[in-house]
């Protein structure tokens, strides 16, 4: 974990336990912390009606890993789906992640059915935080230690229409369901600092509407309060803006993954200075083409990904170099990026707005007023 990320201590006690659920209250939607993670650096309404907020540790955990057909072939074989374990590295630091699947009971079939989150959740989640943004939405209570939104699933269901990810109120209502049931564990060893884990569900609390509130107010209300990294990295101005609209747009999830990765890691973006990758870099930590039985297809899959990242204006081109074994096997792949040159203004009004949220916090100025990119 990052230096200020809360860890269990050496007993194996958790220093960051979840907080029971309470609703948030008029104080909790003011503030500093939130008028800084409400504000971007952009030209007008429309710019920043594209932008969101990525957090570096909480989106570079493969946390989506696996597909809904991949689980369907695990309970076939199998009746459940069991801890999902995966390794990947954070900042060249290795990291273990346990997930445990929701179980979901069907009151129609009364039936029930695991699931692990997978991208129709990470699109939910994605949606949700871009409602944080807006005033009135997003709550940040710094005494309890937690965050989230307040939505109803018309807000939820036009936000992700409009992102061009539509989905009925069913499948809206069983994303977050399979967000507030599943649990995550995030664990690293650290030579220095020892073992250390964080253990919590996706969402940390859910409050609902019930089917016949529904049926009378479609506008009734949900909370969600989200993980509390996430609310950790409100805290600390740990988050980037970047072009949540872009990222939306992209048709595969590893398209997505990577314009995140992007956001967060080429802050050094320019015409001139392209950025290198590798394809077993990608592959272990995304965890998003463990699914391929044959090498030559995960590199095709992500060969796509990033033909998408060129034809959405991410990247002007990219450069692929094979690393041969033996007969001509490929070992590895070396990719070469340019960006585009608007990808590379976001870069900049990301940094310029990253810099100005630090010194605005370091002075305990009480606003924070957007401005306009020069």
């Amino acid at each position: 974990m990052k230096k200020n990320a809360k860890m269990a201590d050496d007993n194996g006690n958790e220093q960051n336990k979840e907080k029971p659920f309470i609703p948030p209250i008029k104080a909790d939607f003011l503030g500093n912390q939130l008028d800084l993670f409400r504000s971007f650096l952009c030209n007008g309404d429309n710019e920043r009606n594209r932008l969101s907020n990525t957090f570096d540790l909480w989106d570079s955990i493969p946390a989506y890993a696996m597909s809904r057909q991949q689980m369907t072939k695990i309970r076939k074989e199998k009746g459940f789906l069991p801890l999902q374990r995966i390794c990947f590295n954070y900042r060249k630091h290795p990291y273990e992640v346990m997930i445990q699947a929701a179980r979901i009971y069907d009151k129609k079939t009364k039936t029930e059915t695991d699931y692990y989150p997978s991208a129709n959740e990470q699109l939910i989640e994605d949606a949700l935080r871009k409602m944080a943004t807006e005033p009135n939405n997003g709550f940040f209570d710094k005494s309890n230690f937690r965050s989230g939104v307040v939505f109803s699933l018309h807000m939820l269901r036009k936000e992700l229409e409009d992102r061009g990810h539509a989905r009925s109120y069913y499948q809206i209502v069983l994303s977050l369901n399979i967000l507030a049931g599943s649990i995550i564990e995030i664990g690293t060893i650290d030579d220095n600092n020892g073992e250390g884990c964080i253990k919590g569900g996706y969402i940390s609390g859910l409050s609902s509407v019930s089917k016949n509130k529904l049926a009378e107010d479609p506008d009734a209300k949900w909370i969600v309060q989200f993980h509390s990294l996430v609310t950790q990295a409100m805290d600390t101005l740990d988050y980037r803006q970047f072009n949540y609209a872009l990222m939306m747009s992209h048709q595969t999830q590893l398209a997505r993954w990577l314009h995140k990765q992007l956001s967060l890691k080429f802050t050094f973006a320019s015409l001139t200075t392209p950025f290198e990758i590798r394809y077993s870099t990608i592959k272990r930590d995304s965890a998003l083409l463990e699914s391929y039985g044959r090498e030559r297809k995960a590199i095709e899959a992500l060969n796509n990904s990033f033909d998408e990242l060129v034809t959405g204006h991410v990247l002007t081109k990219y450069i692929k170099n094979n690393v041969l074994a033996d007969r001509g096997k490929i070992q590895d792949v070396v990719y070469t990026l340019f960006p585009s040159p608007d990808f590379c203004r976001d870069m900049k009004a990301a940094n310029k707005r990253e810099n100005m949220a630090l010194e605005n916090k370091a002075n305990s100025v009480i606003s924070f007023t957007p401005q306009k990119r020069r």
